[in-house]
């Protein structure tokens, strides 16, 4: 639905695309109180079940968001894949390394959700938090001054904006009309099917792959848990093909590389084709306007980061839009997006080429858990002489359950956490309603020491003692509210 209450002349932060990417920031700044308009130019949420394998850490940003439990109703593990010759199964195949949970990684697997589903219950979600979307809301224009940016579309009236952000997709308007660059690659040249599709004559307990025969391409058919609808997935090893996205094109495909009738596939509910390129852009950010998502890096699909990414960027975009706008945090805070997504965007596009040519296994390298900002400006660790395996400053919080407490759910929230981790030094005094202190025995994943932990989980301060915590906070995290940003806030109706 379009919620057509929303305010639309003026808000705080105006998103171009209703994708994963769009909706998990238009979440993200809902909780925090900043008023956010989505705008997506088609008349409803994407249709497909393209973006379909939800990663660990990806997991935990949707626990924090409290759409987790959704997410593991809708969804499923990934099922062994049986290979097929001849009408006959061949053998078993897993396409990712089994990872076992524990406490300090509770998540663990890939976990499969179509994307469509994790649209909706992204927006469900966002419905609960008195946010919205304006579908039907094509951009034709973009300009920004000292103080915002104003947009303009096919229909509806101009909207005003102290912020704008880019998640707009692999052909993003936002990125055309910045006139910011995207260099990359093809990773392969050949086209590529994906649809949803009903079939029979296959169970859907197993991914069944079909293995290249006779200069065709693979084929591959995978059960969508919670419906019964299947992926369906083909190569075509000619670069000059152009695959047949209708019903009988999908049919004589099955039939030409299955052992099926053509008639087995009863239904084509949605249907496309690309070919697998890895590019990102020239930069994330140009004056008050931020690429996310699709709009700044795509992936091959192989290995399943392209969605995960987008929602990192998106996670570690909202807390930061928040505290400048709540004037909690100076303007340059937002310079530390570009700083730490850009290399953990060119990180994942060479993981996924990686992966899509065979040279790479699916498992602990691309659950994502590993991923952090070491070395950036906003990770200070006072620390010595720590091993490289040793918890740092930027590194990923991890979960656990000491002393009555389970770490995720104090960590739950747009706020910072200060964790005193086996010792109780003196701390200094935090803002009581932006930093959560908590206190925990000696715990092995970060040994001893105080933790400042991110609104998105991070660990940005380290230290044995509290020493140069506080100028840290002021750095990052101290009150700065003036009366230019209430003047500013009140003047867009917030």
């Amino acid at each position: 639905m379009e919620l057509n209450s929303v305010k639309e002349s003026a808000t705080d932060v105006l998103v171009i695309g209703a994708g994963p990417t769009g909706l998990t920031l238009a979440c993200d700044l809902a909780r925090r109180g900043v008023h956010a308009l989505v705008v997506e130019r088609a008349d409803g949420l994407f249709p497909g079940s393209r973006g379909k394998g939800m990663q660990p850490r990806t997991m935990e940003v949707f626990d924090d968001l409290g759409v987790l439990d959704a997410i593991r109703a809708h969804g499923g593990p990934y099922p062994a894949g049986v290979i097929w010759q001849d009408g006959k199964r061949q053998g078993e195949h897993r396409m990712f390394d089994e990872v076992a949970p524990t406490e300090a990684v509770p998540y663990a697997g890939s976990w499969m959700v179509p994307q469509w589903r994790t649209q909706e219950i992204l927006f469900a979600r966002l419905g609960e938090l008195g946010g919205g979307v304006a579908f039907g809301r094509e951009l034709t224009g973009l300009t920004q001054d000292a103080d915002g940016v104003t947009a303009t579309f096919t229909t509806g009236g101009p909207v005003r904006a102290r912020y704008a952000v880019a998640a707009d997709g692999g052909r993003s308007t936002v990125r055309r009309l910045l006139g910011i660059g995207m260099t990359g690659e093809t990773v392969d040249p050949s086209p590529t099917l994906v649809a949803d599709v009903r079939i029979t004559g296959l169970d859907r307990d197993n991914l069944h792959i079909f293995p290249p025969a006779d200069g065709e391409g693979f084929l591959a058919v995978w059960p969508l848990p919670g419906i019964e609808d299947f992926q369906l997935v083909a190569n075509f090893e000619d670069p000059a093909a152009t695959p047949d996205l209708s019903l009988e094109g999908i049919r004589k495909l099955v039939a030409a590389r299955t052992h099926l009738e053509p008639d087995a596939v009863t239904e084509v509910r949605w249907a496309s084709d690309f070919r697998p390129r890895a590019a990102m852009a020239d930069q994330f950010q140009e004056g008050r306007v931020f690429l996310a998502g699709d709009a700044a890096h795509v992936h091959s699909p192989a290995g399943g980061q392209g969605l995960n990414t987008s929602v990192q960027d998106a996670y570690n975009l909202g807390w930061k839009l928040g505290a400048v706008l709540r004037g909690d945090a100076p303007d340059s805070l937002l310079d530390s997006y570009e700083e730490e997504r850009l290399p953990v965007a060119a990180g994942m596009l060479a993981l996924t080429t990686s992966v899509h040519r065979g040279e790479t296994r699916r498992g602990e390298a691309t659950q994502q858990l590993g991923l952090g900002y070491r070395g950036c400006s906003l990770a200070v660790e006072t620390r010595t002489d720590l091993p490289e395996d040793a918890l740092q400053a930027g590194d990923r919080a991890p979960d656990g359950r000491r002393g009555g407490v389970r770490l995720f759910d104090a960590f739950r929230g747009p706020h910072w956490t200060l964790l005193t981790v086996g010792r109780s030094p003196e701390l200094p005094h935090l803002d009581s309603d932006l930093v959560h202190t908590i206190h925990i025995p000696p715990y092995e994943p970060y040994g001893t020491g105080v933790f400042l932990i991110r609104p998105d989980g991070y660990v940005g301060w380290a230290g044995e003692t509290a020493e140069g915590l506080a100028e840290y906070w002021a750095r990052f995290g101290a009150r700065r509210r003036s009366a230019s940003h209430r003047a500013q806030n009140a003047s867009l109706g917030t």
